[in-house]
């Protein structure tokens, strides 16, 4: 099972009003739940569809930190299942990158349960 729930979007500090989003920031908690944790192929399909996006998004587990775009950094957080990660993102898609990647993580990366 996953976790998603949204627990903070918010505009950067000093932001004008009614000026554009490019610095929406989103955060996510969610639950790994495939098997073998975030192997290779997990890391992969993050990293394909953190870059569709413009938003910088970032995985935590714990005090690590690892840009979602990069693979290894991604596979060097050692995250087995079961774990809690929190997702972050910066930009003018921020909401549409947490979204899509809390799906991915949902839907177990495509792989069969």
């Amino acid at each position: 099972m996953v976790s998603g729930d949204a627990y903070q979007e918010d505009e950067v500090p000093g932001q004008v009003k009614g000026g554009d989003m490019a610095r929406r920031s989103e955060t996510r908690k969610v639950t790994v739940a495939h098997a073998p944790g975030l192997h290779a192929r997990p890391c992969l399909a993050i990293v394909n569809t953190v870059r569709r996006f413009q938003s910088e998004v970032t995985i935590c587990n714990g005090d690590k930190v690892a840009n979602a775009a990069e693979i290894l950094e991604i596979m060097s957080l050692g995250v087995p299942q079961g774990t809690e990660v929190t997702l972050h993102a910066k930009g003018p898609d921020a909401l549409e990158a947490i979204d899509t990647l809390e799906k991915l993580f949902v839907d177990n990366f495509g792989f069969e349960s």
